[in-house]
């Protein structure tokens, strides 16, 4: 996968999660996207790479997301 491939993903992905308006499913695509990102620009850049290390912080913080919305709602609907 191209550089640039890779980067376009990746955008898509952070446009998702830091969307205020974010949904349920948006914050699992997001998470989901940045994952697979994470995992292609590990195997094309390696671990090092400040691409591939940017991605990793974006996918942790796309999951804290998706944990703490998952906690509110099952704490809504309860």
């Amino acid at each position: 996968m191209p550089r640039i491939e890779i980067k376009m993903r990746w955008i898509y992905a952070e446009a998702l999660y830091l969307d205020t308006d974010a949904t349920l499913d948006d914050l699992r695509e997001a998470a989901t996207t940045l994952g697979e990102v994470e995992r292609i620009a590990r195997r094309v850049l390696g671990s090092a790479h400040p691409l591939t290390v940017e991605i990793e912080d974006d996918l942790r913080v796309a999951r804290a997301a998706l944990t703490a919305r998952e906690t509110q709602s099952s704490s809504a609907s309860a």
